[in-house]
């Protein structure tokens, strides 16, 4: 394929793309940190309830993930990510008037269907499509927007909770979908049979293995797992290391600005490479950094945080380009809609298992999740570039 869109209306496209998934992440995977206390209180409830409705609304997303991809890839991207804000408004504005319990699940059950359709994988398919085998650059330029979600999100979350409050929020999220984000996806092109050029027929080749399916997708599954964990419980474990409390805190505050340090090598110096050599590194970063942890204690929570942060801010690229790049773009949405739906599934369970095994084992409990790196290290190796 070999796209019409010039240089400048390129990075437009990723602009707004990054822009509108940066909407979707905050009021989505970010909100439960900031509005689950005045949720639960509200409707007298323990907040254990809320993050169990929200680790349902994830595994509502690995249902539905599949069925977006396939869509994206049959008509483009754009048609599905603009529904996604709207079922994102919608959900949030059922979470807004919510007055039991039944209807919080509900709310967000719906704000897992738009989860499913309008977070990284929709966003990976819809620039596979416009692009192809050439989309590792986008896909990289839209991790570095959307990577500031939390940094955007937890802050404007706290505000309206603090001005109006948490149902308030909730609201002031779902008029942020229907007048921001979805403006930005109605104006994406509709897809590739209005960007690209006709082109001579390339012959597919053989499907995939079903060996390297079932690897990338052991990879996700594990990489999103440590991720989640560690987003739920690093100050218990820094803690349980020896640090101090706000020691613990600015360790954490160091995660966000890894990943975006690592996206940016990745968008530099590592695109020179073929994705596995830099998601074998960041697979490995994990395990690595447990091992200092383990050995050095508190002093090593800096350390720590900048390995595991980079890691993941590189697999998260490469949950989208290492299937482009292994597989082809045919076929590219759905796929990667099956790839991720075990991955989505760990993740709900992921802050429950890892914080039962800290509170059990203290500190060692980072050997379940340097073990879980490891084996998705020996995975990537497994896999070859065809």
């Amino acid at each position: 394929m070999i796209p019409r869109l010039s240089p400048a209306r390129r990075g437009l496209i990723v602009a707004a793309l990054g822009s509108s998934l940066t909407v979707s992440w905050a009021s989505s995977y970010y909100i439960p940190a900031v509005l689950a206390v005045p949720m639960a209180e509200d409707l007298g409830l323990s907040p254990v309830w809320v993050f169990g409705a929200f680790s349902m609304a994830m595994v509502v997303s690995a249902l539905v993930g599949p069925w977006a991809g396939a869509r994206i890839d049959g008509f483009g991207g754009r048609g599905v990510l603009m529904l996604s804000n709207i079922v994102f408004a919608a959900g949030l504005g059922l979470l807004a008037v919510a007055p039991s319990p039944l209807i919080l699940f509900a709310g967000w059950a719906v704000i897992g269907l738009g989860m499913g359709i309008g977070l990284y994988e929709a966003g990976f398919a819809t620039l596979a499509g416009i692009y192809g085998k050439d989309a590792r650059g986008p896909i990289t330029g839209i991790t570095l927007i959307a990577g500031f979600a939390s940094t955007v999100g937890w802050p404007l979350s706290g505000l309206m909770l603090a001005t109006w409050g948490w149902r308030e929020a909730c609201i002031g999220w779902a008029l942020i979908h229907l007048a921001v984000a979805l403006p930005l996806n109605a104006w994406l092109p509709k897809g590739t049979r209005t960007v690209t050029a006709e082109a001579a027929p390339v012959e597919e080749g053989p499907p995939p293995s079903r060996l390297a399916l079932w690897l990338l997708a052991f990879v996700f599954a594990a990489t999103w797992f440590n991720s989640t964990a560690m987003a739920a419980h690093l100050p218990g474990l820094l803690q349980a290391a020896g640090a101090s409390t706000a020691v613990a805190i600015a360790a954490g505050a160091l995660i966000g600005p890894a990943q975006v340090a690592a996206r940016v090598l990745e968008f530099g110096l590592l695109r020179r490479f073929h994705p596995l050599a830099s998601a074998r590194l960041a697979a490995a970063a994990h395990p690595v950094a447990a091992v200092a942890l383990v050995g050095f204690g508190a002093p090593a929570a800096y350390a720590f945080t900048l390995l595991h942060g980079a890691g993941n801010g590189i697999l998260t690229i490469a949950k989208g380009t290492l299937p482009l790049a292994l597989f082809g773009p045919a076929g590219y949405g759905r796929r990667i809609g099956w790839l991720n739906a075990p991955a989505r599934i760990l993740q709900a369970a992921a802050p429950l298992i890892f914080g039962a095994a800290l509170t059990v084992w203290g500190l060692h409990a980072i050997w379940l999740t340097a073990g879980i790196g490891v084996l998705a290290t020996i995975a990537l190796l497994i896999l070859r570039r065809s």
